[in-house]
Parts: structure tokens; C-alpha cells; sequence
């Protein structure tokens, strides 16, 4: 099945329309808030990114369609809030009163440490791990169907659009956690992750600009020899 999220080259969607450069940052105070319970909900290390996209890519369907971008993150937050014990389902729908001392309480990211957490990020790469299998020049063939092969019906972050294409490998990235593993809590699992650049009438039936390249950052489990 079509996966609800991943709309990348979808037909009737219109054009990408980029922000005005006097734009807000934010369009409306919430989506602050949003930001903010993320940020904080995050760092008390129950989840992964890779686990925050997975819950944010099970949203229902019929919510997904018409959740706006931050209002997808809450759902996805308050849904990994209860898969892993910080609240309960009950708690969370306001059936009962919470409990006087959560888990999780002392661990606290305050608005002074914000800036150096941003700044910092979340580094994916680790040393060792799988021999890269493909180098600079060669060319691959992503697989087909996009799909996890670890869990069915789990997360990836192999495009459905560039499922089955043939691309070459301009650079290796080196060693880094594999979301399809991570994501389900099945460990990093790393592996070497490649920028591929793909024509884009290899993606597309009738492209804009045939002659355009789409680069994709994607990993080894995801390709093979062309």
C-alpha cells in the first residue's frame, strides 16, 4: 500500500511555493509552543528522531490528510508520550488526573540550554560498522518496492517515488544509524549512506526540466549494483 506521508512527486498538489524573506518564522504563537514541547519532550531520551518520524508517519490517515505541519508533530509526540510510559492514554485524553510526580521529572531542558542543544543537533554518523559496498562513480538501482525490510509495513526513508530507479553514487557519507532499525527500537544498525543523484526522467514520466538531477541521501540497504 501507498503510504500516507509519502507524497514526494505526487500529482494535484500544486507547486512549492518557498517562504517570503519578511515571512514570520512562525505563522501562529502555537506552533512555538509545538516547537518547545518537542524540544523538551525529546530530551528527556525516551525516543529517537528516527522514532519521532515513525510515530509522525502513523498519524491516522484521515488526520494526516488534514493535520497541518505542527500539528502532526503533536500527534506524533503525544502518541510516543504514551508508547513509552511518560503518560497513559487516560491521562492523555483528561479521563483522570495525572500523576503527582511523572516519570521523568528532574530531567528538564531549560530555555538558557536551547540554543547549544539546537546548535549541537543530533549526529547520526558512527565509526566502523558495514564496508561500504559501492563507491563514487558507480551506479545503483534503488529497490523496489520502497518498503522496510525489518518490519512490515515500518518506517524508511526510502522515497516512493525513487523506488526502482537507477542513479549514480556521487559521495559516500560515511558510516551512519540505519532508521529503518532505529525507528522500531531494534537498535542503530549502521551502515554507509550515499548521496545518489538521479536523472529526473528516471523518476518521472513527463519532467519539467528532463535534464534536472534529484540528489537523494539514502542507504546501502536501499540499493544495489545497476
Amino acid at each position: 500500500m501507498s503510504r500516507v506521508h509519502d507524497m514526494g512527486g505526487r500529482f494535484g498538489d500544486g507547486p512549492v511555493v518557498p517562504a517570503a524573506p519578511d515571512e514570520p518564522l512562525f505563522a501562529e504563537d502555537w506552533h512555538r509552543q509545538a516547537l518547545a514541547l518537542t524540544l523538551a519532550t525529546g530530551a528527556l531520551g525516551k525516543w529517537s528522531i528516527d522514532m519521532s518520524r515513525r510515530a509522525r508517519e502513523n498519524v491516522a490517515p484521515k488526520d494526516y490528510a488534514r493535520f497541518t505541519y505542527y500539528e502532526k508533530w503533536l500527534a506524533g509526540m503525544s502518541d510516543l508520550l504514551v508508547e513509552t510510559g511518560l503518560v497513559t492514554a487516560e491521562e492523555m485524553a483528561g479521563l483522570v488526573e495525572p500523576d503527582a510526580v511523572a516519570p521523568g521529572e528532574g530531567i528538564a531542558l531549560r530555555a538558557d540550554a536551547v540554543p547549544a542543544v539546537l546548535a549541537r543537533g543530533g549526529p547520526a554518523d558512527r565509526p566502523g560498522g558495514v564496508a561500504a559496498r559501492f563507491a563514487p562513480g558507480d551506479a545503483v538501482r534503488s529497490l523496489r518496492p520502497a518498503a522496510n525490510r525489518l518490519v512490515d509495513g515500518g518506517h524508511t526513508r526510502l522515497p516512493d517515488y525513487a523506488a526502482g530507479a537507477r542513479g549514480r553514487v556521487v559521495l559516500l557519507h560515511g558510516t551512519h544509524v540505519f532508521p529503518d532499525s532505529n525507528a522500531h527500537g531494534l537498535g542503530e544498525a549502521p551502515e554507509p549512506l550515499y548521496a545518489v543523484a538521479f536523472p529526473a526522467g528516471e523518476l518521472w514520466a513527463a519532467p519539467e526540466h528532463p535534464g534536472d538531477e534529484v540528489v537523494l541521501d539514502l542507504w546501502q540497504s536501499y540499493l544495489e549494483p545497476a
